[in-house]
């Protein structure tokens, strides 16, 4: 679809007049890691009122629950969504799976990367810690801490693992996060950095297609034409809903709330939203 088309809402009620799923993001939508955005609570909500599934899929290296539970402390009914999917669950589920079949060896050591010192990436999987990149058999990077230390401190402390050519996972493939400071660089910048450094890297989250395939398969595999994808990232929602083939609606209030002309990030990532909105509210 030519971005010139792509049909400009006041809010989401007018999607909820065509769409019976919904896949929505939440940092940059509904939140900014901090506090709601004005109206997001209410407009969450009221999609439930309007009797239509909601599934929260989030590139977050964190799993489900901690997720589900930062939402209600920040203010949103807990009724007001079906399902919570994580590219962090996703991939921990993946783990768990490749461990029961012996994919996986127990006691594989494993460098984290992770933020806030949180361990729910792999918690509960046979795995053993280690805070040495020299002797690491597998590399996960669940998040970033972009606005904590610099690309160098990444660059020492994933620099031997990439060398060795030790497998690396990144479980949130956003470049850019929200921060308390502005915006810094994600995990998924970490990832490149690995790869720069020798490495190879598998990603899971949005835009790749496992995320997707749980969250559809959760909303009952509906008919695509009656889901549509909400978020505020070309490269991930816009482009990862189309992959899927629902529609799509990019929110401005996220990472590109500073852009006025979005015209050449459609063009460069190759991905044109159905629908544009200022923010996520309801009318």
């Amino acid at each position: 679809m030519n971005a010139k088309l792509a049909r400009h809402l006041d809010g989401i009620e007018a999607l909820a007049e065509r769409y019976d799923v919904f896949l929505l993001d939440q940092f940059g939508v509904l939140h900014d890691g901090q506090q709601p955005y004005a109206g997001a609570v209410e407009a969450l909500s009221a999609l439930k009122r309007a009797g239509k599934t909601v599934v929260l899929i989030s590139n977050s290296g964190k799993r489900a629950e901690p997720n589900e539970r930062r939402l209600k402390k920040l203010g949103f009914e807990e009724a007001s969504w079906d399902h919570f999917v994580s590219s962090g669950e996703v991939a921990w589920r993946a783990f768990r799976d490749m461990a029961a079949s012996g994919a996986l060896r127990g006691g594989t050591k494993c460098l984290l990367i992770s933020r806030d010192g949180d361990r729910s990436a792999i918690d509960g999987l046979p795995l053993a810690l280690t805070d040495n990149s020299d002797d690491a058999e597998l590399v996960l990077i669940s998040a970033s801490e972009g606005d904590r230390y610099d690309l160098d401190h990444y660059r020492a402390l994933l620099g031997p693992a990439a060398a060795r050519q030790v497998p690396c996972f990144c479980t949130n493939p956003d470049r850019i996060m929200l921060t308390a400071v502005g915006p810094r660089f994600g995990a998924g910048e970490l990832a490149d950095l690995y790869e720069s450094l020798g490495g190879s890297v598998t990603r899971i989250g949005k835009p790749y297609p496992a995320i997707y395939e749980a969250a559809l398969a959760l909303a009952g595999n509906p008919d695509r034409g009656s889901v549509v994808c909400v978020g505020d990232s070309i490269e991930h929602d816009i482009a990862g809903g189309a992959g899927a083939g629902v529609a799509t609606a990019l929110v401005r209030s996220g990472i590109l709330a500073n852009f006025t002309d979005l015209s050449a990030l459609f063009d460069r990532q190759g991905a044109y939203p159905d629908y544009t909105l200022d923010a996520f509210r309801w009318r």
